[in-house]
């Protein structure tokens, strides 16, 4: 073992209730799902270790974040230290896609990001192994519109757009491996020792959530 000292990366999943933060993270993290509907309650986190194409070795803490507007006031304090944020919408719910829009505002105003407008989102539609039938009608083309609208006063950024399923586990890992270089460069730009104390910061919230939020998904 080298012994050298991994990038910790804090990455944020937002989106509407029910549209597979958690399936996917789960995914991610452990491959494994479950077919059983828990809501996060509040927010709950999951490491992963990864090795980049520059051989950096990197851990993501990844953000699950409750998608119920009475919990949204809580983001204040999860936000704090991200490095990259996934706007996550169910393919089958149109709502959810249309909502993307407002998860990104409110990310930006409750995270008090320094750079807006060079700050990484990376958006995911989740859900792709239903039957087509179920899927929201001109999917790509209502999908390309929001993706543009998103890239407003984004200095012309293009966010990556994924189609996955957390079900069959379809693309997560290709998602998550550009939400990891994604959020390397972004880290690489900020005060590390800012980040160094955001991190403490999140495992004391950690802690206090375990111990209030018993059986949370």
């Amino acid at each position: 073992m080298s012994g050298k000292k991994k990038t910790l990366l804090k990455v944020i999943i937002l989106g509407d209730s029910g549209v597979g933060k958690t399936s996917l993270m789960q995914r991610f993290v452990d491959d494994k799902f479950s077919q059983q509907y828990k809501a996060t309650i509040g927010a709950d986190f999951l490491r992963k270790d990864l090795t980049l194409d520059n051989n950096k070795q990197v851990t993501l803490q990844i953000w699950d974040t409750a998608g119920q507007e009475r919990f949204q006031s809580l983001g204040v304090a999860f936000y704090r230290g991200a490095d990259c944020c996934i706007l996550c919408f169910d393919v089958t719910n149109e709502k959810s896609l249309n909502n993307l829009t407002s998860w990104k505002d409110e990310f930006l105003v409750q995270s008090n990001i320094s750079n807006p407008q060079d700050f990484p989102f990376i958006i995911i539609g989740n859900k792709i192994d239903v039957d087509d039938s179920k899927k929201i009608p001109s999917l790509q083309k209502k999908l390309n519109n929001i993706v543009n609208q998103l890239a407003v006063n984004a200095n012309g950024l293009t966010y990556p757009v994924f189609e996955t399923s957390a079900k069959d586990a379809i693309n997560v890992q290709a998602a998550f491996e550009v939400v990891a270089k994604m959020a390397l460069q972004q880290e690489e730009i900020n005060d590390a020792n800012a980040n160094d104390a955001s991190d403490d910061y999140n495992d004391a919230i950690n802690i206090h959530l375990e111990s209030e939020q018993r059986g949370c998904c």
